[in-house]
């Protein structure tokens, strides 16, 4: 009985507690807490990152596709002599890879 009659005196000091409590986990913890926050920022740091270098390498085709369009004469013995290791008989082709 004495337990209830002091909680019953006390009650604004336990809401205030457990309230407190409450918010706290959640501020630190939770779907939208501290950890919450660095765990989504990294992740839209990478996600940032990979956007750089999916353009990077979109423009590094376009222009490869510009000079294949344009009938770019060195570009194209370039590549031919590269997919089909074609060379003529006075040269010597030297693999680097």
């Amino acid at each position: 009985m004495r337990l209830i009659e002091s909680f019953k005196k006390r009650k604004f000091i336990l809401f205030n507690t457990f309230l407190t409590l409450y918010i706290l986990i959640n501020l630190v913890g939770g779907e939208r807490g501290l950890f919450s926050y660095f765990d989504k920022k990294n992740v839209y740091q990478e996600l940032v990152d990979k956007k750089e270098t999916i353009e990077t390498q979109l423009l590094s085709l376009e222009s490869k596709i510009n000079l294949i369009n344009k009938n770019d004469f060195d570009y194209l013995d370039m590549l031919y002599r590269e997919k089909l290791k074609y060379g003529t008989s006075d040269e010597i082709v030297i693999k680097l890879k």
